[in-house]
């Protein structure tokens, strides 16, 4: 019987490297609450958003590691809800 798992070793220093970039990405949007911008706001606060789930999907969930089904099937899940909150924000904005 073989073992059909993978062990992959990440070194602390990309986990590191990691948390500083969600440290400046969660820097940045409490920053730009300070700003008044209107509408662009919520866009910015969804870009920074995003860019912090992907971050920790890919690293800290190991995404990167895991087979390519799986992450089309993620990038699947993720286009429909982009879908729908874009929906949604249309709804909202011509109502």
């Amino acid at each position: 019987m073989s073992n059909d798992s993978h062990s992959h070793i990440v070194k602390y220093r990309i986990y590191f490297y990691v948390l500083l970039a969600l440290l400046v990405f969660t820097s940045l949007s409490v920053l730009l609450t300070e700003i008044e911008l209107g509408k662009l706001a919520i866009i910015g606060a969804l870009v920074f958003a995003s860019l912090k789930s992907s971050l920790v999907l890919w690293y800290f969930m190991h995404l990167k590691y895991e087979s390519k089904i799986l992450r089309i099937m993620v990038g699947l899940v993720l286009f429909i809800f982009v879908a729908v909150v874009i929906v949604t924000f249309l709804d909202y904005n011509y109502q």
